[in-house]
């Protein structure tokens, strides 16, 4: 956890959430600001900044990611939708943990 990282305060439960699921290894929970109806978070709770940090070690973890947001979206009736991972201030990251954005609820 780093203490600083905003994901990880909702993590250990510092901040405040809208938490839609938890496990051992993932949290996923509703966007502050939402760019479409069906806008949720799902965060490793392992702290690391960027995709660019996981290794070919990490394949399991990180198809469980992917996963998580189909069953997310499938417990949420979201047929379509979208997934982004950004990566790096130039692709629009600005939490710097790792998370994968699950977009619906409209036609994008």
């Amino acid at each position: 956890m780093e203490q600083n990282c905003i994901f990880c305060r909702i993590i250990s439960k510092e901040l405040p959430a809208n938490i839609l699921f938890e496990d051992e290894n993932f949290l996923a929970f509703h966007d502050v600001n939402p760019v479409s109806p069906f806008h949720v978070l799902v965060v490793p709770k392992s702290h690391r900044t960027d995709l660019k940090q996981y290794c070919k070690d990490d394949k399991e973890l990180l198809g469980d990611l992917l996963l998580m947001a189909k069953t997310i979206a499938d417990e949420n009736n979201i047929n379509s939708y979208r997934t982004v991972i950004n990566t790096g201030i130039e692709a629009g990251q600005t939490v710097f943990h790792l998370h994968l954005h699950i977009i619906g609820g409209r036609t994008l």
